[in-house]
């Protein structure tokens, strides 16, 4: 399956001014955060994990929460998913892509699912 989502960087500036740290704490764990050094990392993270939760079908809610997807980045630099068990097992979650990028105003990331149960999915 595959989500894609794009979102206004200006808008994820906003919504750090309005609620700084906190507000971050709503959608990224504590080692994201760290990675988040400017607004448009915010907003590219942002997308990654609506997308990821429309390439399930669900949306962000019980099924898919954000804390459940975590963004980590290889050595390269290339953005991944560290997924909990239970959305793993699931929806029978075997591989993932993302891809991440920025043009002008707007964050977009695309991503890719690849499960053993595509009835679950």
């Amino acid at each position: 399956m595959i989500g894609i989502d794009m979102i206004k960087i200006s808008r994820m500036e906003a919504f750090m001014k309005r609620f700084k740290k906190r507000g971050l704490q709503r959608f990224l764990n504590d080692e994201e955060i760290l990675h988040v050094n400017n607004v448009r990392t915010a907003a590219g993270y942002w997308a990654a994990k609506e997308a990821f939760s429309k390439a399930l079908g669900t949306g962000i809610g019980s099924e898919c929460r954000f804390h459940d997807l975590n963004i980590n980045k290889t050595t390269r630099g290339a953005p991944f998913f560290l997924l909990h068990e239970d959305l793993l097992k699931r929806f029978g979650i075997v591989d993932t892509s993302l891809s991440i990028t920025h043009d002008g105003d707007y964050a977009i990331a695309v991503v890719a699912i690849e499960s053993t149960a595509a009835d679950k999915i």
